[in-house]
């Protein structure tokens, strides 16, 4: 689905929240509300034992490349944080990097970066609060005649590994891919980076398949919802990788008075982008390829006892148990999901633009064998029933009320 509704965004380039992330200003009593329950309402976090990570890492070190549309350093949640980086919006567009046109890319950098530091600590947390944002703003379907695409794509991920990007986050897609975003995957790759992207939010309005998520070398992530499903708007097909929490994530964003609600494989990605960070950073001298091969090696699989199903890849990640256990990283050089190999052998886990189909018996396969009484227990250790195991191979009707009324 669009970042906006306009129809612009439906033709181009689409970003991973299903609906836009939309802020609203309040004064007085109910802000202040809002601002002591921030954290409690960031339930991915708990499942995650965001907490308990921090304690052995926050992603200090690591760089995480938002290609999005731009990032508002402005905002007291993601102050420090945010980096110079690159506007690869035409001059027409006012502002640079630092001027997020939609909202979408400082609520991505929210959920990755997040410090919370707002009114003493009662503000947004990300995933990997350690962590440098390095902001990368996209063209607008409205600055190139309602198309932003491959190429765009193409120059912001060489940008991004050029730049010493260890993690790139792509919560954008566009319909159709090119050689020039395939070579550039690969020059990420071969530069020491990992890429995630969306797969989109278009499952129950005809599938189509995007890029970069389906692109060979690109980590496609799907969301899920707080019951562990594959949510119905996350899109389905092979050039899904992985899940992450995707529903109801609370997270800065906008600029000084930024606190936003949103859902979609936008924040999955994020998510997971995030969980790639901790893990590097408490194992600096892991590659890419070990990193990426201990997430999967760690993650939730399906709970049907597939290997990977089409809905989330091979299952939901989860960092902390990679944090704690993260096992053998296995080769330094190889990478270890099946499709780029596949790809050099005119095999690509996604080329066609027409709808992947959903196999039979599969839109429940996310839901945990049982039930708790906290998402924790359910979402991050009874879900690995069976870890898989791989070596060398905003809202849609409200957003929530911000504290913040006083600066806005």
């Amino acid at each position: 689905m669009p970042i906006s509704g306009a129809n612009s965004w439906q033709k181009g380039l689409r970003a991973g929240t299903s609906t836009a992330i939309v802020l609203l200003l309040v004064g007085g009593t109910a802000a202040q509300a809002h601002a002591d329950s921030t954290r409690s309402q960031q339930w991915y976090l708990d499942a995650m034992h965001a907490e308990e990570m921090w304690r052995t890492s926050t992603g200090k070190g690591i760089t995480v490349a938002v290609i999005d549309t731009g990032v508002d350093p402005s905002n007291p949640d993601l102050k420090g944080q945010v980096l110079d980086g690159k506007d690869l919006a035409p001059a027409k567009r006012a502002g640079d990097e630092h001027t997020d046109y939609k909202g979408h890319g400082t609520g991505m950098a929210g959920l990755i970066a997040g410090t919370g530091a707002y009114d003493g600590g009662k503000g947004a947390f990300g995933l990997a609060p350690g962590v440098k944002i390095l902001p990368i703003r996209m063209p607008a379907p409205s600055d190139t005649n309602g198309f932003a695409g491959p190429s765009d794509f193409s120059k912001a991920i060489r940008y991004a590994a050029d730049s010493g990007a260890q993690v790139i986050n792509i919560s954008m897609g566009a319909p159709i891919t090119s050689p020039e975003l395939t070579a550039a995957v690969k020059y990420a790759l071969s530069h020491g980076s990992l890429i995630f992207a969306s797969v989109g939010n278009e499952g129950a309005k005809g599938n189509p398949v995007e890029y970069p998520a389906a692109t060979p070398g690109v980590v496609g992530v799907s969301a899920v919802g707080k019951d562990l499903r594959k949510t119905a708007e996350s899109e389905f097909g092979p050039q899904n990788d992985m899940a992450a929490p995707g529903d109801d994530l609370v997270h800065a964003c906008g600029g000084k008075t930024g606190l936003c609600k949103s859902h979609g494989t936008s924040g999955a990605a994020a998510l997971a982008s995030a969980s790639a960070a901790l893990i590097w950073s408490a194992h600096p001298k892991w590659t890419n390829n070990q990193v990426l091969r201990v997430m999967l090696n760690t993650i939730g699989a399906p709970t049907n006892g597939a290997k990977r199903n089409d809905s989330i890849g091979y299952g939901i990640v989860r960092p902390r148990v990679a944090l704690q256990n993260p096992g053998d990283p296995g080769p330094a050089n190889v990478y270890p999901l099946p499709d780029l190999a596949a790809a050099a052998s005119a095999s690509p886990k996604a080329t066609a633009s027409t709808p992947a189909k959903q196999p039979a018996g599969q839109k429940a396969e996310a839901a945990a064998s049982t039930k708790s009484d906290g998402y924790d227990r359910t979402l991050w250790v009874a879900l690995g029933a069976g870890a898989v195991v791989i070596v060398g191979g905003i809202a849609a009707a409200f957003t929530l009320a911000r504290r913040r009324s006083a600066v806005g």
